[in-house]
């Protein structure tokens, strides 16, 4: 079970805002808090139980199921479309169809991985989750989204690098299975924020050139000094607003953030190998779900990777399989290297654990 795309500290400082402006806000963050408490606690022991639920047959398509939680926090809520049934004219249920087909397609036709468990497993995602609920996850078994607080954030599924990211958090669970705590809780999600936007990028035929290297692109509302959640290209830079402060990420080793909060910092020092991934991936050039992509898949699925890799352990790892696939002295290595030395990260070859 993983938290949720919006980072604890970035909720708590939206809870403690005293901008008449943001009132209903500020009380929509406490609850999303309240309500996230137990996700928090629970997010390392959980997995999916595969022995306990039904599986379906083996096939390289997706099986999606929506369901509209009405307002409650309790799941799944009443099935509103299946795999193959037209739109239903709710926004929030057909974007989370849509993303979580998409999300598919990235990793069965470009990794050939049927879907995220690698197995066929059915992908399932709950909407209007909660009221006024700040926040979207992964819990192990589906995908659940809320429709925001209409005055700092907008709907969840609106955006789908958002989508991409929670999916993604599934497949590390089955891959790499990486501790989120530090700096594996820290690739943990930066692993999510990479094939988030990869996902985007691949539905919008955006090079790396052109991509945005957002993540959470169009959830605030226009209230708000900012343009997204995270900035891979430039972190610390996705927000400066009055109420809810600067985008406190940094983007090199020298402001690495050593803190107890946010688990170790994993929201926050997942700025480091997003930019590395974002240097390597603008270096190579073209789509980035391909050879940029493909070269962290490879690194998160090879088994070379222990649960607590840190980030020069997975920068080996990442390194490692560039190699692996186009050689030691190819482009795409010398990408890898150079991007993680641009973020201060010194690959140690002897080992990725």
């Amino acid at each position: 079970m993983t938290p949720g795309i919006v980072p604890p500290y970035l909720l708590a400082r939206l809870a403690e805002a005293g901008d008449a402006r943001f009132e209903r806000a500020a009380v929509a963050a406490r609850r999303t808090l309240l309500a996230d408490e137990p996700l928090r606690a629970a997010r390392i022991t959980l997995s999916i139980d595969e022995g306990g639920r039904l599986v379906a047959e083996l096939s390289d398509a997706p099986n999606r199921t929506v369901a509209d939680a009405g307002g409650a926090e309790t799941l799944p809520g009443r099935v509103v479309r299946r795999e193959g049934e037209p739109a239903t004219g709710d926004a929030a249920a057909d974007e989370a169809y849509e993303g979580l087909g998409a999300t598919f397609a990235l990793f069965s036709e470009v990794y050939g991985r049927n879907s995220i468990d690698g197995d066929g497993m059915p992908l399932e995602a709950s909407v209007h989750y909660g009221e006024d609920y700040d926040n979207a996850f992964w819990n192990g078994e589906r995908m659940v989204f809320g429709d925001g607080d209409g005055e700092v954030f907008g709907r969840f599924t609106a955006s789908l690098s958002v989508i991409g990211h929670e999916l993604a958090h599934g497949v590390t669970e089955h891959t790499a299975g990486l501790v989120y705590r530090g700096q594996s809780g820290a690739l943990n999600e930066s692993v999510s924020d990479v094939f988030g936007a990869l996902v985007e990028q691949r539905v919008a035929g955006q090079t790396a050139d052109e991509a945005s290297w957002l993540i959470g692109e169009g959830l605030f509302t226009p209230e708000v000094e900012g343009s997204a959640l995270r900035s891979m290209k430039a972190p610390g830079t996705a927000y400066d607003d009055d109420v809810l402060g600067k985008d406190p990420q940094p983007g090199h080793m020298d402001d690495y953030i050593e803190t107890s909060e946010d688990d170790g910092g994993v929201h926050l020092n997942s700025g480091i190998p997003n930019r590395a991934f974002h240097l390597a991936a603008v270096e190579l050039g073209g789509e980035a779900w391909e050879r940029a992509g493909r070269i962290w898949y490879d690194a998160l699925t090879a088994g070379g990777l222990s649960p607590t890799t840190d980030f020069a352990g997975f920068a080996a790892a990442t390194a490692a399989a560039a190699t692996a696939r186009y050689g030691e002295a190819s482009a795409e290595t010398a990408a890898v290297r150079a991007g993680w030395a641009g973020v201060g990260v010194e690959i140690d070859d002897g080992s990725a654990g």
